[in-house]
């Protein structure tokens, strides 16, 4: 394996981009590319023209609450007051239910980040002459919802070129065409911020097309005049964004409104008029937040008993685990575990389900497999949501794993793919600039992952509260260094030890260093 030097990881991340044909704004795709824009972009004319109730209907995750967020503040600049509703978890269920639909009584609906699967609301609003346009991005079911208009790239007869957009992008365009049907004086590029949050959250490819919104959407965060990010940035205090800030700091933020309470107060947030509401708003989803972690590891520990290791999916229940938090631990299941996660909570005889994998393997094509056993599903390759009865788990469980039975390890998980030996001398803050000046990283761009192999262990320490983290000296051809694993309590007996590592700025009180993060440990 080659050694990674300053000049070989310049060449080898900037060998990532050279394709792109989305590298300058101007080229990006048309929005009328999009199945169906084109009529849908006249109806909602007619609709402003005729002065029709307009509702827009998002998701309750960081996505569906930034798209919603997007055609609410792009209706405000067209001087156009529309409904909004983002359903409660708890007590609508996911996206365009019939419980949503009993709230809306006449006008024109358009659902954001959902309604691709939403066929018996769909009839319903048919039944009380509303038309339904809908923009989603999710995997496109053999039925289709009654709808005047279906904007989704994952149409087979979709002509748009990049078929992996999130919710939130599905809804910019739609507006982008709106505009241009209006010929209305609107800067798209005014949405850069909130589509950034959206597709880092979402967890889209961070190529062509995302790369190039996310690159400029985390410059737009930092001089953005939306009072939600100015409050983000006072409180983060950031000389400038970079994906993990998006995915560790401020996304959590915004879904636990969703997850523990109503993602309205994260809409609320997201569309404050001053500073003051804004405070308030990140007060109330800290709180939030904090009460997510804490759930979070209580049902980590409850999930982690009920694995059966020789399978390979994990499929586990409990009784009134809550539903907020266990798509974040099928998530951290099937990363420690290295295999797919279901996790379900059991509650009046029906089990609810959130799935994660890093695979191969396509999960909704898998849980389609067992749509027979199901309630109902929906989702994409490495996420989705799925319910049944309480009495069909066990065989679910089973035919998962019968489905899975002579699927490979490299299938059922992707592991890292390592940019070559790292040259630990060569870290420093030059380093770390390089990797720095190609975000952001993501799906199929992943942060660089280095190997260090025959590294001398000095020292072992367990540092944290809770003395959860590893912390070990190393020496590595005579460089000396510190390397830190997060959530980790187990002991190493070995003298020598490879690692897989990321390299992070570590900022504390004025000083900046670089830092080696373990991302796994190779006895």
């Amino acid at each position: 394996m080659q050694k990674v030097t300053k000049e070989r990881l310049f060449e080898l991340l900037l060998a990532r981009h050279k394709d792109n044909p989305y590298a300058k704004l101007s080229n990006l795709p048309n929005p009328f590319l999009l199945k169906d824009l084109p009529k849908a972009v006249k109806r909602i004319k007619s609709a402003i023209l005729n002065n029709e109730a307009i509702t827009i209907v998002g998701d309750y995750d960081v996505d569906g609450v930034v798209s919603t967020t997007i055609m609410v503040d792009f209706f405000n600049k067209v001087g156009y007051k529309i409904n909004h509703i983002i359903p409660n978890r708890f007590e609508h269920g996911y996206g365009l239910s019939t419980k949503i639909v009993d709230l809306i009584d006449t006008g024109l609906v358009i659902t954001v980040d959902n309604g691709i699967s939403a066929v018996e609301a769909s009839k319903k609003l048919k039944e009380k002459n509303i038309d339904l346009i809908i923009t989603d991005h999710h995997t496109v079911g053999k039925t289709l919802p009654e709808a005047f208009a279906i904007i989704n790239p994952k149409q087979y007869d979709c002509t748009f070129p990049f078929k992996e957009i999130c919710g939130a992008q599905v809804a910019w365009y739609l507006c982008a065409g709106i505009k241009k049907e209006l010929n209305l004086d609107i800067n798209m590029s005014d949405f850069f911020d909130l589509l950034c949050v959206a597709i880092v959250a979402d967890i889209m490819p961070m190529t062509d097309l995302n790369y190039t919104l996310v690159r400029h959407g985390l410059k737009s965060i930092k001089n953005s005049n939306r009072p939600a990010f100015k409050k983000l940035n006072e409180v983060f205090a950031k000389k400038f964004y970079v994906s993990d800030d998006i995915g560790f700091m401020i996304a959590p933020k915004i879904n636990s409104a969703g997850r523990m309470d109503d993602a309205s107060i994260a809409l609320s947030f997201l569309l404050s008029k001053n500073d003051i509401e804004a405070n308030e708003s990140l007060t109330l989803l800290d709180e939030l937040n904090n009460y997510r972690k804490s759930l979070q590891e209580m049902i980590t520990k409850k999930a982690t008993n009920e694995i059966v290791h020789k399978h390979n999916a994990i499929v586990v229940w409990g009784e009134n685990w809550h539903e907020g938090v266990i798509g974040i631990v099928a998530s951290k299941l099937s990363n420690k575990y290295k295999k797919p996660a279901f996790v379900f909570s059991i509650n009046n005889g029906v089990a609810k389900g959130s799935a994660r994998a890093n695979a191969k393997i396509n999960l909704h094509t898998l849980i389609s497999k067992c749509s027979s056993l199901l309630i109902g599903f929906g989702g994409h390759k490495n996420a989705a949501g799925l319910s049944l009865k309480q009495e069909n788990l066990k065989r679910f469980q089973e035919e998962i794993n019968l489905y899975l039975a002579n699927t490979s390890k490299e299938d059922l998980h992707i592991e890292y793919e390592c940019l070559g030996e790292l040259d630990v001398s060569s870290v420093d803050l030059e380093f770390l600039s390089i990797i720095e000046k190609f975000e952001p990283y993501g799906l199929e761009n992943k942060k660089p992952i280095f190997k260090i192999t025959n590294s001398k262990v000095l020292k072992i320490e367990f540092i944290g509260k809770d003395k959860n983290h590893l912390k070990i000296l190393l020496n590595n051809d005579g460089f000396i260094f510190e390397a830190l694993k997060f959530h980790h309590n187990e002991p190493i007996n070995e003298e020598f030890i490879d690692l897989i590592v990321t390299i992070n700025k570590n900022e504390f009180r004025g000083e900046v260093n670089t830092q080696f993060l373990i991302e796994d440990i190779l006895l």
